[in-house]
């Protein structure tokens, strides 16, 4: 796209890094750290649905946000509710009939790209949790400088600042389709394709990393 140019840093992605069973009460956990960027979640089922939530057919998904410090505001509730869907897409939830699988995310940091962050704690989770899944879910971060219009992965809070758009895409390791996508801003139909493009290449480092650290874990086991 004229006008627009990528920027990769060291490994296109800002360094990521992990720990399974983080915790030691849920089912499965991981802390997950993008760059300076850290979250922890927990999953807890299938449990036990409440009554108000049960579905007969299906295991229900809720999901818990916590930042990290005072109350849930309006974007948590919105990261909530992406987690949420996100997870349902990936999750054969038909295993569980009238249960509940309840995601706890707990928000250690936030440098940039904290959405993206999230889903990928998230689905790290779920992968330690042994629940059967139809693919994992990779997030990615990018934006679009206000000024010289470039495109940049994976940006930390001091470059967001000089953002005119800034978008996460989520996709599925299997046929890598978009599942979910957030944005802010202002930006043009080419502007979107093009981030688009650029965060689906990316994945593939998400989706690398995801397999390193399951196969490290498993000779563990």
């Amino acid at each position: 796209m004229e006008g627009t140019e990528i920027v990769e840093d060291e490994g296109i992605l800002r360094p990521m890094k992990c720990e399974l069973n983080h915790l030691t009460m849920p089912d499965g956990s991981a802390m997950f750290m993008q760059g300076d960027t850290a979250v922890v979640a927990g999953i807890y089922g299938p449990v036990e649905a409440r009554v108000q939530k049960m579905m007969y057919d299906k295991a229900s998904i809720e999901v818990v946000y916590t930042p990290i410090k005072g109350p849930p505001c309006v974007d948590d509730r919105m990261r909530e509710q992406i987690i949420k869907e996100t997870c349902e897409a990936a999750l054969i939830a038909t295993l569980h009939p009238g249960t509940a699988i309840c995601i706890n995310v707990q928000e250690l940091q936030d440098s940039g790209g904290l959405l993206a962050c999230t889903v990928n704690a998230a689905c790290l989770a779920l992968i330690n949790s042994g629940l059967s899944m139809k693919f994992m879910i990779g997030a990615v971060n990018c934006m679009i400088e206000k000024d010289s219009q470039k495109l940049i992965l994976d940006p930390d809070t001091t470059q967001i600042q000089e953002a005119k758009a800034t978008f996460t895409f989520i996709f599925d390791s299997s046929k890598k389709d978009l599942v979910s996508c957030q944005t802010t801003g202002r930006f043009t139909e080419k502007e979107f394709l093009y981030s688009f493009d650029k965060c689906k290449e990316a994945s593939q480092c998400v989706f690398q990393f995801f397999r390193s650290i399951v196969t490290k874990y498993a000779t563990r086991i």
